[in-house]
């Protein structure tokens, strides 16, 4: 994490006073124990405020009690019915009755052969499941899997935390934040990191520095 805070920082001066102020960032391992219950967590929280998510996901948990990992056959053998009355919408019950088909059929592949692959093959793998997008594997791929050149140019907190730090009166377009992010390589998690803490920054500006409210 030195290195990577030190690649940053040499970047621009805006950025290494961002990562002087912001909380420093501290990937997991590279270990992800239960993809099945990561991703069907992700579902549920899809197109929903936390408290909500948190509801309806605690629901889903308790169809299953004294189970600390979802089994994937006992998910897809429970009603659409039950799951629907937990508060998952109807395309949400779907994709979580895929993901647990996929799950068991090996298309998802277990935490430990996921910590083998790269970033383009669990891309693949995993958005073959209804409902899992690009933004969704990005997440896990930074945050359970703890890569550390993940760059997802499509989610809107980095994106205004980018504009935020350097001044931007416009967020940028994914494409053009692709090319953007090419700077930071091999450390575009952690770029992407401290846009997210940002935002939760008092606003700065002054001689090297720009974090100004959009």
């Amino acid at each position: 994490m030195d290195a990577a805070a030190k690649h940053l920082a040499a970047s621009d001066p805006r950025f290494a006073a961002l990562i002087a102020r912001a909380k420093p960032f501290a990937p997991r391992q590279a270990v992800l124990v239960r993809p099945f219950d990561s991703l069907a967590e992700s579902i549920a929280y899809q197109q929903l405020s936390g408290k909500a998510a948190a509801t309806i996901w605690g629901r889903v948990r308790a169809l299953y009690p004294k189970r600390k990992w979802l089994d994937p056959r006992q998910v897809f053998a429970t009603p659409d019915e039950t799951l629907r009355a937990c508060g998952l919408s109807g395309g949400k019950t779907a994709a979580l009755k895929d993901l647990a088909a996929k799950t068991v059929d090996g298309t998802v592949p277990s935490g430990p052969a996921l910590a083998r692959m790269n970033e383009e093959e669990i891309t693949e793998r995993l958005t073959a499941v209804r409902g899992i997008g690009r933004w969704t594997v990005e997440m896990l791929l930074l945050f359970e899997l703890g890569r550390l050149d993940v760059w997802p140019v499509t989610d809107l907190g980095v994106q205004k935390g980018y504009a935020k730090t350097f001044g931007k009166r416009k967020l940028p377009k994914p494409k053009e934040f692709e090319r953007i992010g090419d700077k930071w390589r091999p450390y575009r998690s952690v770029a992407a990191w401290y846009f997210w803490r940002a935002l939760d920054l008092p606003n700065v500006v002054g001689a090297g520095r720009s974090l100004t409210k959009l």
